[in-house]
């Protein structure tokens, strides 16, 4: 079960719904266990793949490579330069690159159509259910935990803080 609650954008003034997480975040131990689960690799080999993984898309990616992984997505860097552009081309240097983003784009299935069936980490059976509100059983949600994520290209909150 994914959760949302109801922001009101200062921009325009309306209500859009937004993502929240709930609790601590899931740490590679956890996911290194849950892998190993469904695998056949064990936990111990499963979460030393995934402390070198960053290593490894870095030294691609600082090589000028993308990285996809199937099932994932691709990873690849973006820099973003100073606010002082320049007035021809022969001005252009790399002295003007003040800051260098990872981006990532999940990967998606299409049909011959190019329409997009599935994506990559996305589950096909998300049900959205209001934060805080009272669940089905009669249990009722907490109101503490991380909120994150972007609502419908709303404020991104930070899902780790």
């Amino acid at each position: 079960m994914a959760f949302f609650k109801r922001i009101q954008k200062k921009v325009n003034n309306l209500w859009y719904p937004q993502s929240v997480t709930v609790g601590k975040p899931v740490t590679t131990r956890e996911v290194a266990e849950q892998l190993s689960t469904i695998s056949t690799v064990t936990r111990g080999d499963a979460y030393a793949v995934m402390q070198n993984l960053g290593i490894v898309l870095s030294n691609y990616m600082g090589n000028g490579r993308t990285v996809k992984i199937d099932g994932i997505g691709t990873f690849y860097y973006t820099a973003s330069s100073t606010k002082r552009g320049v007035q021809t081309v022969e001005e252009v240097s790399a002295s003007q690159i003040n800051g260098v983003r990872v981006r990532f784009i999940p990967e998606v299935g299409r049909n011959s159509g190019n329409q997009v069936t599935t994506r990559s980490m996305v589950s096909a059976n998300i049900f959205w259910e209001e934060y805080g509100m009272k669940l089905s059983d009669g249990d009722s949600q907490g109101n503490s935990g991380n909120q994150g994520g972007s609502g419908n290209g709303g404020i991104d909150d930070n899902p780790l803080g």
